[in-house]
């Protein structure tokens, strides 16, 4: 009989690619998410039924335990980057985590798979970071034999940070940042999907597995990375943590002010925080190596979905052609 993975959140960034290769594999794939018809698209990664998204939040144990009934791997790929509404850190990362945990093994679940984040710390300043914590280790009480993946900053076409980065060089001739110093350790998405994959179909064994790409860089080198990409030229400057803050600050009074209504997604003080550690892979960490996958470099992706941010957009390289000839 073909085996079931429910997949919470697996329309999302990382969702949607290890929901692709599970179908791939020959799973049926239920696409556990709030708003079902969004995720249509989602049933085209199998044949006519093997995808199916449902209706379920994390945050009711009723909902989770629906989504639930009859598998045999979930893996939990929910994540928010703001706080909005209902959907605050602790219900999404810390409840919702250990609704998934628990009830999969009450239902006997097989497998499951949480995806964590690199720099886990229940102390962080960071209420992203405390949260995701105290839900990691909710996992790990209620599953000890759970696959746990802490992936660095994850790029990829649809991602929000290589392409947030390529965005701000449209908007001028200098480019301020925070934490230029600060190092990272970019990871294709792809890579962190084949990772949950494994961890779902048992080829991985339990334990926590730190995820990295293969080059650490400053954020003023990914900076740099992202301007050679576009084709552009930029005045990097970098912004005194003491500064920044004071925005952030602005920014996250606005949206508490509005009820919600103003959204502040350009940089509030949780994301201060996490600009001021490093996010690399630790010394001795189970990572990569250890699941046999060999990861992929920002800069051998990056061209393959930055390219719109050129002057000429996908014309840039015939422009330059053109010049060259022109010259000769």
């Amino acid at each position: 009989m073909t085996k079931l993975v429910t997949i919470f959140g697996g329309s999302g960034f990382v969702g949607r690619q290890v929901a692709r290769l599970m179908a791939r594999q020959g799973w049926r794939v239920r696409i556990a998410v709030r708003r079902p018809d969004e995720a249509l698209f989602t049933r085209t990664y199998g044949a006519v039924g093997q995808v199916v998204p449902v209706m379920c939040n994390i945050r009711d144990e009723m909902s989770v335990r629906a989504a639930l009934s009859g598998a045999d791997a979930a893996v939990n790929c929910v994540n928010i980057l703001t706080p909005k509404g209902k959907s605050t850190f602790d219900a999404v990362f810390d409840q919702g985590a250990a609704h998934i945990a628990r009830l999969s093994a009450e239902m006997g679940v097989e497998r499951m798979v949480h995806i964590s984040g690199l720099g886990i710390d229940p102390e962080s300043s960071s209420r992203y970071i405390a949260a995701k914590s105290r839900g990691e280790a909710e996992v790990l009480k209620a599953r000890p034999d759970a696959v746990v993946l802490r992936p660095s900053v994850i790029f990829g076409a649809d991602d929000n940070f290589f392409n947030r980065f390529a965005g701000m060089t449209r908007m001028g001739p200098v480019m301020p940042i925070v934490g230029g110093s600060t190092r990272m350790q970019p990871v294709f998405v792809e890579d962190v999907a084949r990772a949950a994959v494994m961890g779902a179909t048992g080829e991985a064994r339990p334990g926590i597995y730190e995820l990295g790409g293969p080059d650490i860089l400053t954020m003023r080198q990914i900076v740099g990375q992202v301007l050679e990409v576009v084709n552009r030229r930029r005045l990097v400057v970098n912004l005194p943590f003491a500064v920044a803050g004071l925005g952030a600050r602005m920014l996250d009074a606005v949206q508490f002010v509005t009820g919600g209504l103003f959204t502040n997604s350009a940089l509030s003080r949780d994301q201060l925080a996490l600009l001021r550690r490093d996010n690399v892979v630790s010394e001795g960490a189970m990572g990569f190596a250890d699941l046999g996958i060999q990861p992929v470099s920002a800069a051998a992706t990056l061209d393959s979905y930055l390219w719109r941010f050129r002057p000429s957009g996908q014309y840039q390289a015939m422009n330059d052609s053109a010049k060259n000839l022109r010259e000769n």
